[in-house]
């Protein structure tokens, strides 16, 4: 039996998008082939425009001419089909101007309303695929050219924003201040694309719809998590924003608490945006701050020396361009986090993520309680694998549980065997590009899958304390780590030092 959650969705309205830095990256590699891919699906509205607005002097055909050629490089299926193409560009504008110049927003204007249509001209969804300090005043010039109401007023307007959303609370806290001072909170659609991914949001459906693990999802049966988000690219090329950004504001700040707070928080009131994002923030509330000897204790940073992954030789995080010779910044981060609630009192959740790893993976293992040492723990000892359940998020999305079974033979000899569940041979169906799902949520101003504002803050505070707990205070030898290995020797010692140990991510072809 098939049960459609969604089936009372509303139908998407006709819409303008507006992307502001249309000639960056993002809109290239992910943005633009995502709209294609949803209109290919039919998923679009039934009317759409699609606008970008940057700085650089250029004709539609020439923007379309540059999309069509990182399409045919970005696109996940390929080849592009021409005829859908050549349809869905039709749809597709230029608007040249600079974000300071209120001319340039009026022109904006003129553009939609040459649309011809009162909802292309008032149904508008504005992303700022900018740096974030212009969200600010991109946000306050779309409003000063009538384009963005925050009482409502004709149709629907909605601003989405990238991360990193302020480096640090303080900063965080003035560019939502910024954001709401022209737009209500309930406009602000802030993307962390880890949470558009098929597998993120299936840990609700996992946890909540199935009665065998909603029973085991507690303190009484759970030894510890471990959440493992590893890449096996260097910096690169991205040295100078990793100089001011770092692992831990970088990937543990949004990404792992945002899976933390979904593998961890209570069964909502309801499925609807508010009611999940409020379960999430209490989470959120309720993981233990940690004083500096906490810190000491429980996080520990890493950085790559050089190494070798895959069989490619690798140069040390120091060694990489824009990367200062004596740099401290952190490349690897590991930390234990305890929650001060009825259901996870006394449970650790060991978190990592780091780079130039051997693997790129995220995966959620749940390591449940060893059993009496009595009858078969009693003769095997540590040999005896504690039961664990892992949720792939990618590659290879699935799910996995690993138990203890008897070997064929007439000896009595027990190994841990697994059972696999692979979102492709189950279900024979693409998985979208977490951009895809995003993008059509904002469309449909459904807000479950994007992060509000006190979710921001309260993840900030958080880190905050690491980050100024490690200002000033050189790496030591436990803390490096060669390219290629799964970490510093400091971040086997942070769970060592309570009886466990780094399990590696499953890999499953």
């Amino acid at each position: 039996m098939v049960c459609r959650l969604d089936a009372g969705r509303k139908v998407l309205e006709p819409c303008s998008i507006i992307i502001f830095g249309a000639s960056g990256d993002l809109t290239a590699r992910k943005l633009i082939p995502a709209l294609y891919h949803l209109y290919k699906e039919k998923q679009m509205p039934e009317a759409f425009r699609v606008i970008g607005f940057a700085r650089r002097e250029k004709t539609d055909a020439a923007w379309r001419g540059e999309l069509r050629a990182a399409l045919d490089q970005f696109s996940r299926t390929k080849p592009v089909d021409d005829q859908v193409w050549q349809e869905f560009s039709q749809q597709i504008s230029y608007c040249e101007g600079d974000l300071n110049d209120a001319a340039a927003y009026r022109s904006l204007e003129t553009r939609l309303a040459s649309f011809g249509s009162e909802p292309l001209h008032r149904n508008l969804l504005f992303y700022l695929a900018t740096s974030p300090s212009q969200f600010g005043q991109i946000v306050e010039q779309v409003h000063r050219a009538g384009l963005l109401q925050k009482d409502g007023g004709r149709g629907w307007q909605r601003v989405v924003i990238e991360k990193p959303f302020g480096h640090d609370l303080e900063s965080a806290r003035q560019l939502n201040r910024e954001l709401t001072r022209y737009a209500h909170e309930q406009q602000v659609f802030r993307i962390d694309h880890y949470l558009g991914k098929e597998t993120v949001q299936n840990i609700l459906m996992f946890r909540f719809s199935n009665a065998v693990f909603e029973r085991l999802w507690n303190r009484e049966s759970i030894d510890h998590f471990q959440i493992t988000v590893s890449e096996k690219l260097g910096v690169g090329q991205r040295g100078g924003y990793y100089e001011e950004a770092g692992a831990l504001r970088d990937m543990v700040q949004n990404h792992l608490l945002q899976v933390l707070s979904l593998v961890a928080m209570e069964p909502p009131v309801s499925l609807d945006a508010e009611s999940i994002r409020d379960e999430k923030v209490k989470l959120l509330k309720s993981i233990r701050l940690l004083s500096p000897e906490d810190i000491a204790r429980q996080v520990v940073r890493g950085q790559y020396v050089a190494g070798t992954v895959a069989g490619e030789p690798r140069p040390g995080y120091r060694q990489e361009p824009k990367v200062k010779p004596d740099s401290n910044v952190e490349t690897y981060v590991a930390l234990k986090l305890l929650i001060d609630n009825w259901r996870w009192s006394g449970v650790p959740f060991f978190l990592r993520t780091g780079k130039n790893l051997p693997l790129s993976t995220s995966e959620v293992r749940v390591q449940f309680r060893p059993t009496p040492h009595v009858l078969f723990a009693a003769q095997c000892g540590p040999k005896l694998d504690p039961n664990a359940l892992t949720l792939r998020l990618q590659p290879n999305e699935g799910i996995s549980l690993r138990f203890n079974g008897k070997v064929p033979g007439a000896s009595l000899t027990v190994r841990p065997v697994r059972m696999h569940f692979s979102y492709d041979a189950e279900f024979g169906a693409y998985t979208p590009e977490a951009y895809e799902r995003l993008l059509l949520e904002a469309m449909a101003g459904d807000a479950t899958l994007f992060i509000r504002r006190d979710e921001v803050e309260t993840a900030w505070q958080i880190v905050d304390g690491i980050r100024k707990a490690w200002d000033g205070n050189p790496l030591s030898n436990r803390e490096f780590y060669a390219a290629g290995t799964w970490g510093p020797v400091a971040a086997d010692d942070l769970l060592a030092s309570g009886g466990h140990v780094w399990r590696e991510p499953l890999v499953v072809s």
